[in-house]
């Protein structure tokens, strides 16, 4: 089966104007819902010409670097790290490490007090985009609908908390009844490309038709991991310090001890947690924040990996589908049979007779 190459298409960041396309080896990418993806490889430096064409295409925080296999996007981002190395033998490459377009926002700080009263948490997010995009070289292009959660949020972002916008994000949506939001790259039906806002309540859903894997079969290998390190069934999270008397020692907000009774009735050993939201000043919000860590702690997390040949409905696109997932075997003598969405997905091209393949991150309902 003939294989399908990759390249980088290499842009100015906030103009988006193409600079080059050049060949990749050894690449690896990555994309996930509520983490940042990355990408590395290095970019073949076999002569003079290329040598030039990538020293003025390759700036790192200054290019933006779109994936290309065949016509299609399948990821994007900035450049933020650029090695030079040669091996013993004399050939030359330029190393690469891109994080998704998502990582512009970490580097983006408030610098003003941002207010919202009774606003819809999608609007709240896309307020910040606008702040982060409305000044003077922050607009890299960033585009979203205007789609609303049906949920209103009362926040005071402040300034003195120099805190980052993607920070901000994930807090805004890390709380009871919040939302998942990501940066999409793909190309329009014009071709153009484009970076998407992507906001999801609860969560992120794509796709209309379930893909069906089967293990003897698609699935080539899978990992099923079950982890209680980080389980908890009594918790409480902390708050910004308040004093109302300048004379006494300030203490943080702290929200109710919450105590999943149940768990223990079960037979579960007592396991307490806590999270720490040192800007958050409100009580009803620091409250929603609790609620939402202490149900996200009260089972143990399991992420299971299945790796699958690349190509067909496997592509990134899959993020945020759910996908039927069939095992048998040893451990799953009755078959197991169940509905999962793809959380993160990891690609790794074909080289050396390796075939082309993709992690897939599920999240177990």
């Amino acid at each position: 089966m003939p294989t399908v190459p990759y390249r980088l298409l290499l842009c100015d960041l906030r103009s988006d104007q193409l600079l080059d396309a050049l060949p990749v080896q050894g690449v690896s990418l990555d994309d996930y819902i509520g983490k940042t993806g990355r990408l590395a490889g290095t970019v073949p430096i076999p002569n003079a010409a290329i040598a030039d064409r990538a020293r003025r295409a390759l700036l790192p925080g200054r290019t933006g670097v779109w994936v290309e296999r065949g016509r299609e996007i399948w990821w994007g981002g900035i450049l933020w790290t650029l090695s030079l190395a040669s091996d013993a033998r004399g050939f030359l490459g330029a190393q690469v490490q891109c994080g998704g377009w998502e990582s512009y926002l970490y580097r983006r700080l408030l610098f003003d007090t941002l207010t919202a009263n009774d606003v819809d948490q999608f609007d709240i997010a896309r307020q910040l985009i606008d702040y982060a995009q409305n000044v003077e070289g922050g607009d890299i292009g960033i585009t979203y609908d205007t789609d609303v959660s049906g949920v209103p949020r009362d926040r005071t972002f402040s300034r003195y908390d120099l805190p980052s916008v993607g920070e901000l994000l994930d807090q805004l949506g890390a709380v009871e009844d919040g939302f998942e939001w990501r940066i999409a790259s793909f190309r329009d039906t014009d071709g153009r490309r484009v970076k998407r806002l992507q906001l999801g309540h609860p969560v992120i859903r794509t796709g209309a038709t379930e893909i069906v894997l089967d293990h003897p079969g698609p699935v080539l290998s899978y990992t099923w991991p079950t982890d209680a390190t980080q389980k908890a069934n009594a918790w409480q999270s902390r708050g910004a310090s308040v004093n109302g008397n300048l004379a006494s020692e300030s203490c943080p907000l702290t929200s109710p001890l919450l105590v999943a009774d149940d768990d223990l009735a079960a037979g579960w050993p007592r396991l307490d947690g806590s999270s720490d939201y040192t800007t958050v000043e409100q009580q009803a919000t620091l409250d929603a924040h609790a609620r939402a860590d202490a149900t996200a702690a009260r089972n143990p997390v399991t992420i299971p990996e299945v790796t699958v040949l690349l190509g067909g409905t496997i592509t990134p696109a899959l993020l945020g589908a759910t996908v039927r997932l069939r095992i048998r075997d040893l451990w799953h003598p009755t078959a197991l049979d169940a509905r999962y969405r793809v959380v993160g997905m990891s690609i790794s091209p074909p080289e050396r007779g390796r075939p082309e393949t993709a992690r897939l991150y599920l999240e177990v309902p």
